[in-house]
């Protein structure tokens, strides 16, 4: 079974549409998306209304943030929300599309469990917020207490940093381990990056495909300038959340 994995696409619709292109072209169906279609981007409807589509859909801080009241986010990022909820509210699209949007977000699990597969957004421990970044190999304490939750392999996103955590404390990005990695007998957790705004110093996109035992990592790019001048159109988005989509930060 060839799967592609998806997160943190942020309502960046030209990000999104530069990835589901690339996954056609590999022939693959089966699409999961580990969660947070909205905040930042200008975009969420319409962000919204291609995932809908999707194999398995999780719900990621920032959607939860849309339905309800965000916590702990910085004033950009609650701006960008408080924005976005008013689009969903009041945008595109007719009474009743704009309703099916609001239940396709509020009827989101926070989890997916496939045998030894578990799918989430943030960590195992904490599905929706937790944070696992790569320098969290030097906190043993936090790392063992994740892993305990895993059943074999985790696959997450949340930071925005694609690469692979093992049992043994260790992070490989995907440039170490040449875009590719051989699930085996050891538990791992693998962060599939960024559709909407990577952040490891590469403004391209990133997925995963996940064929049998092997997780490949993708790179595609998209006219991110196109989605920079939307954010800057829009008052309430800070230019910054466009700026950070050029430098991939």
């Amino acid at each position: 079974m060839k799967r592609a994995l998806i997160s943190d696409l942020h309502s960046n619709i030209e990000g999104l549409e530069a990835v589901l292109a690339d996954i056609q072209s590999q022939g693959i169906t089966e699409i999961y998306c580990l969660g947070d279609l909205v905040g930042y981007g200008p975009n969420p409807a319409e962000v919204i209304d291609k995932i809908m589509k999707c194999r398995v859909c999780l719900l990621g801080n920032h959607d939860q943030g849309a339905l309800f009241d965000p916590e702990g986010f910085n004033s950009g990022a609650e701006r960008a929300i408080f924005w976005t909820r008013n689009q969903l509210e009041n945008g595109s699209g007719s009474a009743e599309t704009r309703q099916r949007r609001w239940n396709f977000l509020g009827e989101l699990p926070r989890t997916h469990t496939e045998n030894n597969l578990l799918f989430v957004h943030g960590s195992a421990r904490n599905p929706l917020n937790e944070y696992v970044f790569p320098e969290d190999i030097y906190n043993r304490r936090k790392l063992e207490n994740v892993f305990l939750l895993v059943p074999r392999y985790a696959f997450q996103g949340h930071t925005h940093v694609p690469g692979v955590f093992t049992e043994s404390f260790h992070f490989f990005s995907p440039e170490e381990l040449g875009y590719e990695y051989r699930l085996g007998h050891e538990k791992a957790m693998i962060n599939v990056g960024s559709v909407g705004q990577p952040r490891d110093g590469d403004s391209r996109s990133c997925y995963v495909v996940l064929e049998d035992e092997v997780v490949r990592f993708r790179r595609v790019e998209y006219p991110f300038e196109k989605t920079i001048a939307k954010i800057y159109a829009i008052p309430e988005l800070d230019n910054f959340l466009g700026d950070r989509l050029r430098d991939g930060r």
